[in-house]
């Protein structure tokens, strides 16, 4: 992974290829490059720079041509080094960029060791490039269809050929891949978002489905070779430059653009109804006796909070997985289970195989919470609620797991109407709250000064303990994730009941412990909790609401909220988390919105 960009055109389509890597950036990257075929064959740069060095490289060689396929690659087999970097080559005849995992490479490489071939880089991909060229025999659309047969796992693939000079070959299994509709040109994306301003016209392929695209057209063919008519769709993929305006980076703009993102996201009208979640919610929400939520990182913590929500207001069991551990262990379905899959991009790799498993087991009710209409996840999901948080390009998700605590809000609303649960009064108050959130947050941003002087003292620190109860703390293991992913810190999260049951044992003047404390029916058992860590000497840092009576002492660091916010006091609790990592990670100057290691959109297992 983690980018693709194909193009087949009668102009120079390096320009294009370029622009399209550079619009999927914002996924994270380790190093990026773009082949085109001449008439000598497939030419080359490579770049473990950023994508603007690349760029410099294809001017600088004027590399050009009209058959053209390009990558931002994050690694998984091999370092970040040059040789790693796709397009991957075989015989200097053919070139290949890749997204996802191989995992039956091994096998494959010493079988094409044996034939001749010689391996340069340390990739899964490089197997398939040789693989895909050991299969031709003058089709490459022939040896691509066979190539795929032999493959395990996920991929997504577009391969050039220098006997085919007019012609790209794209695959897809478990990762995501688009063709774009031109005129006397067509294109291939990982991401309709890459082609932005090229083509409006997107085909969003199908699991085992193989496209090829010429100038005159493009064809594709199912996982059993035969030949298919896949929808084509308008999209109007937003691809102007984001400017960061006032701030520093991505991440602290996004975090400030969450109250417009919210306040986009809250359902317009005054009714919570299961229309909001697709044609048939309503019937389905009647017919569910539970919920299995399945999710990874930033939005399986989102799922742990609405858990709270499902069971207290709609009072409907639930029952929250992680994505990667679910499929692989032995569980019992049920198929009166409503089962949510959520994600920003829509296309997790882990959450979608996990939904796949799911839906192989029986389970008919789907619902997927995501911010990206046209993915993988929304289309495979009978129901859906599209967040509203627009392009988040920092790769520590900000607005997209508060605009996805809206949507499981209103989904707890909108079940708890449907299971008499909710009536008319309630519902309009929760409608009420849902639309000052808003406001509330800009109050919560205003601490933004108090924040930043914490997190000068955080700097020097190597680990931090975050505490919360209840609803709480989800947030807090949201917290002491954002500060791990982008200032290198160790951080881990417990529910503050858990301290003397083993982290307390962590607990000195060295670690500083972050607390949160709204006043719900835990604060009185959170303040003796916090009484734990001050006798063994720990340094608190609270965020406290106005009335939690909790005072600003010697060891101990109040930062007061605006205001109590009942059931959705997690929405605002996490936003001073999120600036507290950021003001962390820029004191330690780390690369904020693209820390190292990480990817914004995780296409692989």
């Amino acid at each position: 992974m983690c980018g693709i960009v194909g193009a087949v055109a009668q102009r120079n389509i390096v320009p294009v290829l370029i622009e399209g890597l550079r619009r999927l950036e914002y996924r994270g990257y380790d190093s990026c490059g773009v082949a085109v075929l001449t008439g000598d064959g497939p030419r080359r740069a490579r770049s473990t720079a950023r994508v603007a060095d690349l760029d410099a490289q294809t001017s600088e060689t004027l590399l050009a041509g009209g058959t053209g396929v390009a990558h931002t690659r994050w690694a998984t087999h091999g370092a970040p080094v040059t040789d790693n970097a796709h397009p991957i080559f075989s015989k200097d005849e053919l070139a290949l960029v890749h997204n996802g995992i191989i995992e039956n490479y091994e096998p494959l490489r010493e079988m094409l060791r044996g034939k001749g071939y010689m391996f340069v880089s340390q990739t899964d991909t490089e197997v398939v490039a040789h693989l895909v060229h050991s299969l031709y025999r003058g089709d490459l659309f022939a040896a691509v269809r066979e190539a795929v047969k032999q493959l395990d796992g996920a991929y997504a693939i577009a391969v050039e050929h220098k006997k085919h000079p007019h012609l790209v070959v794209g695959a897809r299994q478990g990762s995501p891949l688009v063709v774009g509709i031109g005129e006397g040109e067509n294109f291939l994306a990982s991401d309709a978002l890459a082609l932005a301003g090229e083509t409006e016209r997107f085909i969003f392929l199908e699991e085992g489905d193989v496209c090829a695209l010429t100038l005159e057209g493009v064809r594709v063919v199912n996982r059993e070779s035969e030949d298919v008519e896949r929808e084509s769709r308008t999209v109007a993929a937003y691809g102007g430059g984001v400017e960061l305006g006032p701030y520093r980076h991505f991440m602290q703009k996004e975090i400030f653009e969450q109250p417009r993102a919210i306040a986009d996201t809250v359902p317009q009208g005054e009714s919570l109804d299961a229309s909001l979640f697709g044609e048939g919610a309503a019937a389905v929400f009647g017919e569910i006796d539970s919920l299995l939520i399945l999710a990874c990182g930033t939005s399986y913590y989102s799922g742990l909070t609405a858990k709270y929500w499902l069971e207290s207001i709609a009072r409907i069991p639930t029952q929250v997985e992680i994505a990667s551990e679910y499929r692989y262990r032995d569980s019992v379905p049920n198929p009166r289970a409503l089962v949510v899959v959520i994600s920003q991009s829509g296309e997790t790799a882990d959450t979608l195989a996990a939904l796949k498993h799911a839906q192989s087991l029986g389970h008919t009710h789907t619902l997927a919470v995501c911010n990206v209409a046209t993915s993988a996840m929304v289309r495979l999901t009978s129901l859906s609620f599209h967040t509203h948080a627009g392009r988040e390009i920092g790769v520590a998700s900000t607005k997209a797991f508060t605009t996805q605590l809206v949507g499981l809000f209103v989904l707890a609303v909108a079940l708890g109407k449907i299971r008499g649960t909710v009536n008319a009064e309630q519902e309009a108050d929760y409608v009420r709250q849902l639309r000052h959130l808003p406001a509330a947050l800009n109050a919560v941003l205003a601490l933004e000064p108090q924040i930043i002087a914490w997190s000068e003292k955080f700097a020097a620190k190597e680990s931090a303990l975050f505490l919360g109860r209840g609803s709480h703390y989800p947030i807090a293991l949201e917290g002491a994730l954002k500060l791990k992913e982008i200032s290198y810190i160790h951080a881990e999260a417990y529910p503050a009941g858990e301290l003397k049951h083993g982290p307390l044992a962590l607990v000195t003047d060295a670690m500083p412990v972050v607390t949160v404390a709204p006043n719900d029916a835990l604060v009185e058992k959170l303040k003796s909790n916090l009484q734990e860590v001050r006798a063994r000497g720990g340094e608190l840092y609270v965020f406290a609401d106005t009335d939690t009576r909790i005072g600003s002492e010697a060891g101990i660091h109040v930062i007061r909220m605006p205001e109590h916010y009942g059931a959705l006091s997690p929405l605002l609790h996490v936003v001073p988390l999120q600036l507290l990592a950021y003001h962390t990670a820029c004191a330690r100057g780390t690369d904020v919105d693209k820390p190292r290691n990480l990817a914004k959109s995780v296409t692989v297992e």
